[in-house]
């Protein structure tokens, strides 16, 4: 596997160089064009390096997918118990709680899938990989992203994609031009919101020291809370993960919507068409916050 990622790497490496020598030999606007060209080649050869290495060992690579499969199982069954003593929840039954469910999970495990791993920042820190990076002619933050590609998560991905389809059926909702909007919204929308979240904590890393717990308070304390109705929670946590970190976004208001339901206090359907400008502000955060970290940053030290 470290063959396979290494050769991978040197190579992506070779094509940021060389894109970057022919923008610099075209110079001007066609310079740009040529260094955007080489580095987007280079992410893609690290990608492909690292889907190669992790489909490279088949009985671990299906081990690791049964097992996040089972997580989502385990999350579903949950729900199940939950509603099973308890018909409505939050203003929602078992099949209102289905679409929150199946369109949370689905869009955090696909930022999960994209992202999740710039969790691992204190990590590199600590063993001075992050200072590598800075060697290399690529963007910082790109590097980090593409460090790692955890097929695993399309185990979880594959659970709310079958959860999706249930709850709409269930829910009888019509293909109507506000539900397909909706719900185009949500999964895109909802999954840029959630990466946001995971860079905007990456940024974090760099002034705490052992800081990924209280990271993951935000992430997937997030992504936790976006599984809830709102309604569920006292109006300062309600407030909290609607409009500081706006987990309600991704998949409770969105389910408010293409439901028909009428919300409650601070958890009006007519929010959910915000959702953009919830995921915009995430990542004004988030970049704010991953450059003033790196400016911060001095080395490792070693």
């Amino acid at each position: 596997m470290v063959d396979n990622s290494t050769d991978g790497l040197a190579g992506a490496v070779a094509d940021a160089v060389a894109g970057a020598a022919a923008g610099g030999a075209a110079g001007g606007a066609a310079g740009t064009s040529g260094k955007r060209t080489g580095a987007l080649a280079a992410y893609r050869r690290i990608v492909q390096s690292r889907v190669r290495a992790q489909a490279g060992y088949r009985v671990s690579f299906a081990t690791d997918i049964a097992a996040t499969l089972l997580t989502g199982l385990a999350e579903l069954t949950e729900v199940y118990v939950i509603f099973h003593n308890t018909p409505r929840l939050g203003g929602l039954d078992f099949d209102a709680a289905l679409l929150v469910f199946a369109l949370a999970n689905l869009t955090f495990a696909a930022a999960d899938l994209l992202v999740g791993h710039c969790d691992r920042l204190p990590t590199y820190i600590k063993q001075g990989r992050l200072d590598v990076f800075y060697l290399r002619p690529l963007s910082l933050l790109g590097q980090l992203i593409t460090s790692e590609v955890s097929l695993r998560r399309l185990g979880r991905i594959s659970v709310a994609l079958v959860v999706l389809v249930v709850a709409l059926a269930r829910g009888d909702v019509q293909a109507t031009a506000t539900t397909v909007g909706m719900l185009s919204v949500a999964v895109v929308c909802g999954t840029a919101l959630h990466c946001g979240l995971f860079v905007a904590v990456a940024g974090l890393q760099f002034w705490l020291v052992d800081g990924r717990e209280f990271a993951n308070a935000f992430t997937y304390g997030g992504a936790y809370a976006a599984q809830q109705s709102s309604l569920v929670f006292p109006d300062p946590v309600r407030i909290f993960f609607t409009f500081v970190v706006p987990a309600a976004f991704t998949a409770y208001l969105p389910t408010l919507v293409i439901l028909g339901l009428p919300g409650g206090d601070f958890a009006d359907p007519a929010l959910a068409w915000w959702l953009p400008v919830a995921a915009a502000w995430v990542w004004v955060v988030a970049l704010v916050t991953w450059r003033g970290g790196v400016r911060h940053y001095q080395g490792a030290g070693g």
